[in-house]
């Protein structure tokens, strides 16, 4: 009887175009857990065609419940070392190759659309926007859309029709009167 083993799952991950422009951070990753030891094989595989071979990993202990020292990786070991100075949302990754790659972290109970939009805002050539700012500025969304969708759902149900009432569409605008000028 022979055992079947599903094939790994690729990394989803997002890099941040080759251009001209440089910017604080060089793609996303979107783990599918917290966990390290399962996650990292399949990061360094999909980074080692454009970084080469990577060797060592730094993270911030935060958000990994256990960060092991070593990693195997496809045909070599990927040592890893954490640092509670390092911004919580980002990952350094070296390579002997290219040198050094930052991704932004995006936690993996993070729903899709919010991960699609910290990935498309992560890997914005020339982005100056750290880590840390783009989860803070994904959660300011975040909340307003969920009381954007709150807002219409209680329209709904307390008897409005299908649609909300109009809004101004330029918030917080204030009207001028303007001296009139004499016709001619």
């Amino acid at each position: 009887m022979s055992i079947a083993f599903a094939p790994p799952l690729s990394a989803r991950l997002s890099l941040t175009p080759k251009t001209a422009l440089a910017g604080l951070l060089d793609g996303a990753w979107w783990p599918r857990s917290r966990d390290l030891s399962a996650e990292l094989p399949s990061l360094v595989d999909a980074l080692e065609e454009h970084y080469g071979r990577i060797t060592r990993v730094a993270v911030n202990p935060t958000r990994w419940p256990v960060v092991p020292h070593t990693v195997p990786a496809t045909g070599h070991t990927v040592h890893v070392g954490w640092f509670t100075e390092q911004d919580p949302d980002k990952m350094i990754l070296l390579s002997y190759a290219v040198g050094r790659c930052d991704l932004l972290v995006i936690p993996p109970e993070t729903e899709p659309a919010a991960a699609a939009r910290l990935m498309n805002a992560a890997t914005l050539p020339g982005g100056v926007l750290p880590a840390g700012v783009l989860m803070s500025d994904e959660a300011a969304t975040g909340s307003r859309m969920r009381d954007a969708r709150s807002g219409v759902d209680t329209w709904e149900t307390d008897g409005g029709s299908a649609r909300p009432p109009l809004q101004h569409a330029v918030v917080g605008a204030r009207m001028i009167a303007l001296p009139r000028t004499p016709r001619r």
